[in-house]
């Protein structure tokens, strides 16, 4: 049931819910993500919220902002990040539940 719900939370506010598979194929992009907007969180609407913030995704064609938003969850949120490999490119390694 928790499972379904976060799930549901990850496909809704567009990021997953759980981390990928190692074995997992990643999307190369040879242009860097602009740097990240900083954004102001709203006042958290209840207990057991958490922030979780926005970020760049790429659509295919260019970066997109993905804004933040507060979810609920009983734990922290590892946020999501770029990552740079020399030989190939930048690629999104998600966020996940610590």
């Amino acid at each position: 049931m928790i499972k379904n719900v976060l799930l549901a939370a990850a496909m809704a506010f567009g990021f997953p819910a759980i981390s990928p598979p190692v074995s997992a194929a990643y999307v190369y992009v040879q242009v860097g993500p602009p740097a990240p907007i900083v954004e102001t969180a709203p006042a958290v609407p209840g207990p057991g919220y958490v922030w979780v913030g926005g970020y760049w995704r790429w659509n295919g064609v260019r970066y997109v902002w993905v804004p933040g938003t507060w979810v609920h969850h009983p734990g922290a949120w590892c946020p999501g990040h770029w990552r740079h490999l020399p030989d190939h490119g930048w690629y999104w390694v998600p966020g996940h539940w610590c």
